[in-house]
């Protein structure tokens, strides 16, 4: 059984050593390009909530961190960019790519998940593992969109609460196994500037030059946009 951090050429497989029952998900958008957008999802996602984007390049969206086994070719592809998402912004930090990646992209997130200061707060995670059935549109309103507007277009994860804690659980434990080995891989940052689940200052402490943030809004900025294009241009 491969380590987590194992390449193999052509492709990119890792084995996690927990969860056996369940997998990292992946979807992959056939764009018929030699341009690849490898986009590391956050916590709780899954496709469904990003099919409004438009992309000009394929895209490979990975998700459901419960498990990291991906057999994927990259080997046709000229040219890949990278952006991570939340908790995605941590598994990326962990991977250990046999190719070249041109831009790396953090949303919303930090390589650190379940630091006190530059992640998920002691009282954040406890939050998180609170969430119900009952509860979870008001999270989603207080907490991942500021507007109205942003709320009607909100595409919500069609995974069960049970799928979403069982891998909140399996964060944990990769990241007490791998935390000696994560990387600070990122470009750029982008944040809400109203982010209430990571502390926005030290998000500007930890990324310095790199970050941007985006005026009044809160921890998913992906309603504001309608392309993946639209985040390579905030940064430049």
């Amino acid at each position: 059984m491969h380590n987590i951090n194992v390449p193999i050429k052509g492709y990119f497989r890792c084995i996690l050593y927990f969860c056996y029952n369940y997998f990292m998900r992946n979807h992959f958008i056939n764009n018929n390009s030699d341009c690849l957008l490898l986009f590391f999802a956050g916590w709780g996602c899954d496709e469904y909530e990003f099919e409004h984007l438009e992309a000009e390049t394929d895209v490979l969206i990975l998700f459901n961190y419960t498990d990291l086994e991906l057999d994927f070719d990259f080997s046709k592809y000229k040219k890949i960019n990278l952006i991570a998402f939340s908790a995605g912004v941590f598994i990326a930090s962990v991977f250990k790519f046999d190719f070249k990646i041109e831009k790396k992209i953090a949303i919303d997130g930090n390589p650190y998940l379940f630091d006190e200061k530059y992640g998920l707060s002691e009282k954040m995670q406890k939050f998180l593992c609170n969430i119900t059935e009952e509860n979870a549109d008001e999270f989603a309103r207080n907490y991942l969109v500021k507007t109205e507007e942003e709320y009607n277009n909100f595409h919500p994860s069609r995974r069960t609460l049970t799928s979403c804690q069982e891998e909140l659980e399996c964060l944990k434990e990769l990241y007490q196994i791998h935390k000696n080995n994560i990387k600070d891989i990122y470009d750029s940052a982008i944040f809400g500037d109203e982010d209430p689940i990571f502390d926005v200052s030290a998000q500007k402490e930890f990324y310095e030059n790199r970050i941007k943030t985006i005026k009044n809004a809160r921890h998913n900025p992906f309603f504001r946009i309608n392309s993946y294009s639209q985040l390579f241009q905030f940064i430049k």
